[in-house]
């Protein structure tokens, strides 16, 4: 079989073990809808009489209910479960098999993409007819979208992948998971648009990868960045993607050095 055909193989047994527990999932997707949902009831209150940062009512509405698919789009769950492999010894498991490891954590991506999306598109199209948002996509904006979407996701993947795979030298590297899932919520448009954020807090938004992995295409389909500013993001976005592909090929070089030596 070859490595292509085994990793379609691989995803289609890892998305019908989800199916059988879309319930769980369901919850989970729903969970992580509350906290877009409490700042666009209050961005879109605060906007009801006048814009707030050049943003209308409408536009908040859109600007959240995108970045909930967005978020759970670009979401890497997987990443939180190679440190547990690593350090309980599962990964000896993985090492046997023709393929990388690494498929299996993508594998574990497609298919909950999947599945959350199959409950999240509903609601969002249930919440977007109750809430009528202000949306004005122009076939350029839905391109750069999906190209700054598909590069979003990469970078979130690798950048949590490389930090994952630290469980290799420490036992609680997921606690820099946390840390960089509270840098997302801070300075990838979650709690506000990048645009609306204190002056050094928007600096570092516009330079560290957080808000590629989130922010970054939200904006870019509600017109937010254009021009210019659209150049620059992806270039930013393409850089970071870069560096965390590097961080995450030379933790895993290394980090199987150390494994095998230590008897793993």
């Amino acid at each position: 079989m070859s490595i292509h055909r085994g990793g379609i193989a691989l995803v289609k047994a890892t998305w019908a073990s989800w199916l059988q527990h879309r319930s769980f999932f369901f919850l989970l997707a729903f969970g992580w809808m509350i906290p877009p949902l409490i700042y666009l009831l209050v961005w879109s209150t605060a906007a009801a009489d006048h814009p707030v940062g050049g943003l209308t009512r409408g536009q908040f509405v859109a600007y959240y209910l995108v970045l909930i698919l967005v978020n759970q789009l670009t979401y890497s769950q997987s990443n939180w479960t190679v440190g547990d492999l690593i350090r309980y010894g599962q990964m000896n498991t993985l090492l046997l098999r023709p393929l990388h490891p690494l498929y299996d954590a993508l594998a574990s991506e497609i298919a909950s993409k999947v599945v959350y999306m199959v409950f999240d598109i509903p609601v969002v199209a249930l919440l977007a007819l109750w809430l009528r948002p202000e949306l004005q996509v122009t076939p350029l904006a839905a391109a750069a979208f999906i190209l700054s979407l598909l590069l979003a996701w990469l970078l979130r993947f690798f950048w949590g992948y490389w930090l994952a795979l630290l469980a290799f030298w420490a036992a609680r590297a997921d606690a820099l998971l946390s840390l960089q899932d509270a840098l997302i919520f801070l300075l990838a448009g979650q709690v506000a648009p990048v645009q609306l954020l204190p002056g050094i807090l928007r600096q570092a938004a516009v330079f560290l990868p957080f808000r590629y992995m989130v922010g970054f295409p939200v904006e870019v389909l509600t017109g937010q960045v254009t021009g210019p500013d659209l150049a620059t993001g992806f270039l930013l976005q393409l850089g970071w993607l870069a560096l965390a592909l590097g961080l995450s090929a030379a933790a895993w070089r290394l980090g199987l050095r150390r494994y095998s030596a230590v008897g793993g």
